[in-house]
């Protein structure tokens, strides 16, 4: 059984944030439709890496977030478009957007019109700054966020340059809460037979994801630094280098720093005894540790720890950790096969005790499920 099964959500929204979310729903089970442009969502060309010719040729990112709906070509530039994009919101339960400033009023897809058609719908609209404020009309790319919302100021090597995360935070964490106010809007609409506008903004869902680092600054006044792989907070909490590579430990208590002192065969001394007194003499701390960690293999080292109950892991790169044993186990890379080869993605990482996930379908090829989706509306050829 899928939990969302039986929910209808259009998509009118590309990159990531609203197709992430898109993609968790129809993951739940939703039944997705993309309405997507003649041109196609612009991931679709997002690359090197490319997927293969027989398997569409899109890049390798339209991938990572559009698994499990249906493509149909919506034209929003014609009369025709239009209409089916009006007839998709007529049905539909959710409607997702990230249109740019006016285009959703000059499509007929504002939250006016839309809930005028139909008062039950959940509308998500996604944007870099929100309908309010003064920075409402800018165009908000996750870079921007990133920095804009104090997180490249937060992260990278104390004297180098800010650095943004690799990944794209600001789209996934606020697709992730979007999902979460989707739920809650639904919820709401069983007890109240209305629908709800939700105004998501990325500038917004990377500030409150900025947790301790930012009760930080309001509990003290002043700006967190730059601390490189090193906590704020709890000490010893960073990287650390082995004789043949890298890993990190994180002891978030004393009881652990004591195990692992005894691991390592570190000396008793009592700036040491407690994580306040760590955190403020995390340099002599780390340099103790580093002269301990360089000295032996970093298997010997993460075993010898992991014995003695120190958090502790070894730092993979991206190919090691999708092709870890742990990764395998919890069963989170995919391989679809279609006809045009296989293609391999992650599955939402939720698991169910008697719920299932719907992970039947890969991504789709532009306008893959266009004529029966016009079918369904009424618009076949």
């Amino acid at each position: 059984m899928f939990p969302l099964a039986g929910l209808r959500v259009v998509e009118f929204a590309g990159i990531l944030a609203g197709p992430w979310a898109g993609q968790t729903l129809a993951d739940l089970g939703a039944d997705v439709v993309k309405a997507e442009p003649p041109r196609g969502d612009d991931t679709r060309q997002w690359g090197p890496p490319f997927l293969p010719e027989e398997r569409g040729g899109d890049a390798a990112y339209f991938h990572c977030c559009n698994r499990g709906k249906r493509s149909a070509v919506v034209d929003l530039k014609t009369p025709q478009g239009r209409e089916a994009a009006r007839r998709l919101v007529a049905r539909a339960d959710v409607m997702l957007e990230n249109f740019r400033p006016g285009a959703a009023a000059r499509n007929g897809l504002d939250w006016e019109s839309v809930s005028a058609q139909n008062p039950r719908l959940i509308a998500c609209a996604i944007s870099g700054f929100g309908k309010t404020g003064p920075m409402a009309a800018a165009p908000g790319y996750d870079l921007v966020i990133q920095a804009a919302s104090g997180l490249m100021d937060i992260t990278g090597d104390p004297a180098g340059a800010p650095q943004k995360v690799g990944v794209a935070f600001a789209d996934i964490f606020t697709a992730l809460y979007a999902v979460a106010a989707i739920q809650a809007a639904l919820w709401a609409r069983e007890k109240t037979g209305r629908g709800q506008f939700i105004d998501m903004a990325l500038l917004d869902s990377l500030t409150g994801a900025l947790a301790n680092q930012a009760m930080n600054f309001l509990a003290s006044g002043k700006s967190p630094r730059r601390m490189g792989n090193a906590h704020p907070n709890i000490a010893p909490y960073e990287a650390f280098p082995a004789a043949d590579g890298t890993l990190v430990i994180a002891a978030g208590n004393d009881a652990q720093f004591e195990r692992l002192r005894a691991a390592l065969d570190l000396p008793e001394r009592a700036e040491f005894k407690t994580n306040a007194l760590r955190v403020r003499n995390r340099a002599a701390l780390a340099e103790m540790i580093r002269q301990r960690t360089r000295e032996r293999g970093r298997a010997e080292l993460l075993e010898k720890m992991s014995a003695a109950g120190v958090p502790c892991g070894p730092v993979n790169t991206v190919g090691e950790a999708l092709d870890s044993p742990q990764i395998a186990a919890r069963k989170m890379v995919l391989e679809f096969a279609d006809g045009g080869g296989a293609i391999r993605g992650l599955r939402t990482p939720i698991q169910f005790s008697e719920l299932e996930l719907d992970l039947r379908r890969p991504s789709p090829r532009l306008g893959e499920h266009h004529d029966e989706v016009m079918r369904e509306i009424g618009m076949a050829k």
